[in-house]
């Protein structure tokens, strides 16, 4: 069950953070490192990949017992679902 709730809360997190990427609000405008040449202005990208790596462990730390992560992971898509 938890395995279920973190992949679909995983799906959400996605969404609300690829729905913020593509808002065009001026404030996501406004952060550097979204044109800077280092990155060539593909942040947003990497904080994709951030937000996967994030799903990834927090399902592979279930996988090996810990129940609280399903809680932790729970919190934070909430607080991110909510501020996007």
């Amino acid at each position: 069950m938890a395995f279920v709730l973190i992949f679909l809360l995983g799906i959400a997190n996605f969404a609300a953070h690829k729905a913020v990427l593509e808002s065009g609000h001026p404030m996501i405008a406004r952060i550097p490192l979204m044109r800077s040449r280092p990155f060539g202005g593909r942040f947003g990208t990497l904080s994709l990949i951030l937000e996967y790596i994030l799903l990834l462990a927090s399902l592979l730390f279930l996988s090996e017992g810990y129940q609280a992560i399903a809680w932790v992971y729970a919190l934070y898509s909430v607080s991110n679902i909510a501020s996007a």
